[in-house]
């Protein structure tokens, strides 16, 4: 599970780690008034469960109340990938005299907590280079200690004997007692900001285990799948939304992720990711091509590879979603495994022929969307 920025914050600020003044806000009106109480020039932050806010314009600035008013107005008219802005959190603007970087998550390969740390903080930390990050892995049984924090705060330059120094070996041993108590699979500021000899977590990132929610009861939920993720997940189905324009439907989780693969590699862009399992039966597929309309597709890549899904039945509902509803767009389908024969016929009688290879069906599907 995901937090928004100010929950996490909230959370931070339980474990003794610095955070900015700041007021969450709902409305034009709140945001002023959060303003005017934290005094002076603010940042107005738009609290949505997506990367990259920033670069999609969900962060602005204000002198004054009435700045804070006029920027809310339109953070909160905003969707960012797809999440309707409808919260905001107003901070104090920061004098940023450095940013670094600082994270614990899990690496999976090696099996234990691993801490990160890098001068480059403030910007997409996917995009730095590996010799500019420093990664210490962590025994769970031997904990933070002392000198492994140090270690690190020695490594990004920064003299022990600092202040600044003291505080960073404060902060890391604070992070990782947040990350182990609170059960997290990944804690991240980005940046950590000195200002004005302050050391402030400036933003925050928190993911907790789904699996041990049932033991975190005093964390606040917040819901990270966007409307049309929400419905597929009450119809049983695998549903994320992506920001291409080639629709997606599979059935299976592996065979979905190698042609969204495919798409990309030949030139098109995913509009989704949909894994409309097995068996899901007539109802379950046509309720699935209809998720997949509502994000206005370019064309559509059906790809079955049928065992415990009867292609027949895939055939029968995109033929009933063609007759009652219209499918405005061009659908290419790669439909193999049980009942196929019958499957194809269904689809020939509405005009639709289907590929026996998944590269072959995909590559047509970016030739329709516009692509190569």
């Amino acid at each position: 599970m995901k937090l928004f920025e100010y929950m996490g914050k909230e959370i931070f600020a339980r474990f003794g780690l610095p955070v900015p003044k700041g007021r969450m806000a709902a409305t034009p009106d709140e945001a002023a008034q959060a303003a005017e109480e934290i005094g002076g020039p603010v940042v107005i932050k738009s609290q949505v469960l997506s990367g990259k806010r920033g670069k999609a314009g969900g962060i602005k600035f204000a002198n004054n109340p009435q700045g804070a008013k006029e920027a809310a107005q339109e953070l909160l008219s905003m969707t960012i990938q797809g999440l309707p802005v409808e919260i905001l959190l107003v901070e104090e603007k920061l004098q940023i005299d450095r940013e670094l970087y600082l994270a614990i998550t899990i690496d999976s390969a090696a099996k234990q907590p691993v801490l990160m740390a890098s001068v480059y903080g403030g910007m997409d930390i996917e995009e730095v280079a590996d010799e500019h990050i420093i990664k210490k892995y962590l025994d769970v049984e031997l904990g933070m200690q002392n000198f492994m924090a140090s270690d690190v705060v020695r490594s990004l330059g920064i003299p022990l004997n600092s202040p600044h120094g003291k505080e960073l070996v404060k902060v890391i041993n604070s992070l990782y007692e947040l990350f182990i108590r609170k059960d997290a699979e990944l804690v991240e500021i980005n940046p950590l900001v000195i200002s004005k000899g302050r050391v402030i977590a400036a933003d925050s990132k928190l993911t907790i285990d789904d699996e041990a929610l049932y033991r975190q009861a005093d964390l606040p939920r917040a819901e990270e799948r966007t409307k049309a993720e929400k419905a597929a997940h009450d119809l049983g189905l695998s549903f994320v939304e992506l920001d291409g324009d080639i629709g997606v439907m599979a059935n299976g989780a592996g065979i979905t992720m190698g042609t969204l693969d495919t798409i990309t590699y030949y030139g098109g862009r995913p509009a989704n990711f949909l894994d409309a399992g097995g068996g899901t039966g007539t109802e379950g597929t046509a309720k699935a091509l209809e998720l997949i309309l509502s994000r206005n597709p370019k064309s559509i890549i059906i790809n079955i590879f049928g065992g415990i899904t009867r292609c027949d039945d895939v055939a029968s509902a995109l033929a009933t979603v063609k007759k009652t509803r219209g499918i405005p767009v061009p659908v290419v389908i790669r439909l193999v495994g049980t009942n196929q024969e019958a499957g194809r016929v269904i689809l020939k009688d509405i005009g639709i022929e289907a590929y026996d290879f998944m590269q072959d069906a995909v590559k047509k599907a970016v030739e329709l969307a516009g692509g190569n």
